[in-house]
């Protein structure tokens, strides 16, 4: 009977599904662009020991904001640092020190937190319509299901027995099917060669404290475009994922909290910690849990992975060449197929709304970036100007 008891107990706390889709975030998450946050590391003179110090950072802002915001309003909030961020300190923070980089990353992060204390984005975000966010949410992961398939080129051996495998647990297992075919990718990766175990070292990361220095030109040129890119290009996406699902979260608490919990860890190595889209829709869909009020559960476990992640960020970069890029972005485009299905259905079943929610998909799905800011930020701008331009008020 107390064995019953601790099964069922178990069960509800960790049920297979929020705990794979949780793993499965932080995988596509960690192998999708930590070798860009070591590069940016490297680009302010970092030492082996800062640069785990910044993962272990990350890992932790990322663990805490996940975990807590998910628990506090029930809704699968997940975090996730600023790829575009760490993708333009690559070249901004060239011949800039350690305490400069850490110095704009407290500017980044104190603007964050204001404009979740002012509750200005907020505003901004409550103006969108609905098909307008569905189009931009389909046009930011539309890539990882064309990414599915374009993964066939690389290992046809391991991608399509995990496809198969989809296939038939969706039909006999529905809530294990990510699961089971991330078991057979794993399998099929062991019996290919490509998945290289023996690469992975564990070494546990410590806390390297970096005193910021506040030069105004690394400000300039890297602390506000870090805050303009993590808003318009990963917080505005990340509000869509959330309001798409159906969850009617308070936006600037999350905002808030998040640059709060950056600023904090910011002399650690913490930058630009955001609301996740793409990791976040993994959480968000059925294949997370069927009960859509028990779905938190699955960004709680992304939050407790991503902890270890951090614990263990000195063995994150052999981690990245022990499991084959093309299982990961295959798992992916297999964990997005329903919310991509249902952003579309969202963005086009209404036909007034129709064209402009069409044109933000499309600007959004090209990826084209101006002025060092991604196509979330203009795909949504290309949708609202062919509404205002195209509809009668």
């Amino acid at each position: 009977m107390n064995a019953g008891l601790r099964a069922k107990a178990l069960g509800r706390v960790a049920p297979p599904s929020a705990v794979t889709a949780g793993l499965v975030a932080v995988l596509v998450g960690v192998t999708s662009s930590a070798a860009i946050v070591f590069a940016a590391a490297e680009a302010a003179g970092g030492t082996p020991g800062q640069i785990a110090s910044w993962m272990l950072a990350l890992g932790v802002g990322m663990g805490v904001t996940c975990i807590g915001l998910s628990l506090r309003y029930r809704a699968p909030v997940v975090t996730a640092w600023s790829t575009p961020g760490a993708a333009l300190m690559v070249t901004g923070l060239d011949g800039a020190t350690m305490g400069q980089a850490i110095g704009a990353f407290g500017v980044s992060a104190l603007l964050i937190t204001l404009s979740g204390l002012t509750g200005w984005f907020e505003r901004v975000m409550d103006r969108v319509p609905v098909p307008l966010a569905a189009g931009l949410l389909a046009g930011v992961l539309v890539q990882f299901g064309t990414g599915l398939f374009g993964a066939l080129d690389d290992d046809l051996v391991v991608v399509l027995p995990m496809f198969l495998a989809y296939l038939a647990s969706r039909r006999w297992l529905p809530r294990y099917a990510v699961l089971v075919a991330l078991a057979v990718g794993v399998a099929a990766a062991a019996l290919d060669g490509s998945l290289r175990p023996d690469a992975v070292r564990l070494a546990v990361a410590a806390p390297v404290l970096t005193v910021p220095q506040f030069d105004w030109q690394v400000i300039v040129s890297v602390g506000l475009p870090l805050f303009v890119v993590t808003m318009a290009s990963q917080n505005l996406p990340g509000v869509a994922v959330l309001r798409n699902a159906g969850y009617q979260v308070p936006v600037s608490p999350l905002i808030g909290w998040t640059g709060g919990v950056n600023l904090v860890l910011a002399p650690f190595g913490c930058f630009g910690l955001n609301l996740a889209a793409i990791t976040a829709a993994i959480c968000t869909g059925e294949e997370a849990h069927p009960d859509r009020d028990r779905r938190y559960l699955a960004a709680v476990w992304a939050g407790s992975f991503y902890l270890i992640v951090g614990l263990f960020g000195a063995t994150v970069a052999a981690l990245l060449t022990a499991l084959p890029a093309f299982l990961v972005l295959a798992v992916a485009g297999l964990g997005l197929l329903g919310t991509i299905g249902g952003s579309l259905a969202s963005a086009l079943g209404d036909e007034r709304w129709r064209e402009p929610a069409l044109v933000t998909f499309l600007a959004t799905a090209s990826g084209v970036t101006l002025l060092g800011i991604g196509s979330a930020f203009w795909g949504l701008l290309a949708g609202v100007l062919t509404a205002l331009v195209t509809r009668r008020r």
